[in-house]
């Protein structure tokens, strides 16, 4: 899953794909290198961002998703928890809302992609962007997020979206100090276990990666990016969401023959 954030703080490429056909370039290079599918955020979720209205969400990501329509192939995720936004993207081409808050920061979103039919991905979070490292006290990472996850994937159903329709992802570098975000990855198996859905995992340049690799900033942490996406192959993700695409896809190829070999 190919990232493209059309917002002006995202906290790896700030501001650098704002434009709708700039957008749309982007999008095909990563089609071109290898994405399967291509995530379009309006909203930046890092730690310490600043909420906007869905109408300034919908007025970044509705030009790039519409410019799309009949020239990426690929399927067309939108990075949202907004109910409206949702509604509004599936309308315009995108077929999985992607929830970074699983559910918890709009109690319409779950009825929402029901109706539409869109594929959902529930991600484990907790609070929001300014609270989330508040938020990450855990007795058992992996227990919990566990927990919360299933909880979040009750309220789905409940709202009416299958359960075929449904992905989890375990959070990582959200609500989470580093060191538990390296106990999701290391443990990834028993979290596909407690839920049995796919796996999404999210690792690419996030911050739990900075000091084991020297403090780099954002930009530069494709390699351990790679060292985790492959972790997260290897212990059986089905999806990872990266920035270097064309980087990525040679990793997970290769994780993948390795694994499909043990």
């Amino acid at each position: 899953m190919g990232i493209l954030n059309v917002t002006p703080d995202s906290f790896a490429d700030a501001g650098r794909l704002r434009d709708a056909d700039t957008a749309v370039a982007a999008a095909l290079r990563m089609e071109a290198d290898g994405a399967d599918l291509i995530d379009v955020g309006g909203e930046s979720t890092r730690p310490g961002a600043d909420p906007i209205s869905a109408d300034e969400e919908l007025a970044r990501v509705l030009p790039v998703l519409r410019a799309m329509q009949g020239r990426v192939r690929v399927p067309i995720s939108i990075d949202t928890y907004k109910a409206a936004v949702a509604r509004a993207a599936v309308a315009a081409g995108a077929t999985i809302v992607n929830d970074v808050s699983g559910l918890q920061r709009d109690p319409e979103l779950a009825r929402a992609v029901a109706e539409t039919g869109a594929a959902l991905v529930l991600m484990h979070a907790r609070g929001s962007s300014k609270t989330m490292y508040a938020e990450a006290q855990y007795a058992d990472v992996v227990a919990d997020v566990s927990e919360e996850l299933r909880a979040a994937l009750g309220g789905a159903i409940r709202a009416g979206v299958t359960l075929d329709r449904i992905i989890v992802d375990p959070g990582v570098g959200f609500a989470k100090r580093p060191s538990h975000s390296y106990g999701v990855l290391a443990r990834l198996p028993d979290i596909a276990a407690a839920l049995s859905r796919p796996m999404l995992v999210g690792p690419s340049r996030k911050s739990f990666l900075r000091e084991a690799v020297g403090g780099r900033p954002a930009s530069e942490r494709d390699w351990g990016t790679a060292a985790a996406v492959t972790a997260a192959v290897l212990a059986g993700a089905h999806i990872v969401r990266v920035h270097a695409v064309a980087e990525m896809a040679q990793v997970v190829r290769v994780a993948e023959e390795i694994r499909r070999h043990g």
